[in-house]
């Protein structure tokens, strides 16, 4: 087990790195990069490199963006298996319902709980 935790921490410490990366010495907007980590999750799925890469570190993986177009491109890949052309438009928001369920769910009870600041 602690083997794969280190193995979680490395992988997922070099995503997050990278990113920081990105925000450091780019002028990329934060919005950008995560829009290209989850583009690099779906382009990498899609090239069969992502998959053993999560295979190998679990959560380190799977949870950073990249593993959210991970299990986009996956959820499709499985629709297309199932349902033909049609998997192209359902299989994705199929796959990833229950992470963007949580995800609105939460930025909802966190603008009822906090107050807005302006930017100053």
């Amino acid at each position: 087990m602690l083997w794969e935790i280190i193995k979680a921490f490395i992988v997922g410490g070099a995503i997050c790195a990278v990113g920081q990366l990105l925000i450091d010495y780019t002028k990329l907007t934060p919005a950008r990069i995560l829009t290209s980590f989850v583009v690099a999750g779906v382009v990498l799925s899609g090239l069969g490199i992502y998959k053993p890469l999560v295979e190998f570190a679990g959560a380190g993986a799977s949870v950073p963006l990249t593993g959210f177009g991970h299990l986009l491109a996956e959820g499709v890949r499985k629709a297309i298996d199932r349902d033909g052309f049609l998997g192209i438009f359902t299989g994705g928001m199929t796959s990833a319902s229950a992470g963007i369920t949580v995800a609105l769910l939460a930025g909802l009870s966190a603008s009822a709980v906090f107050r807005q600041k302006d930017k100053t």
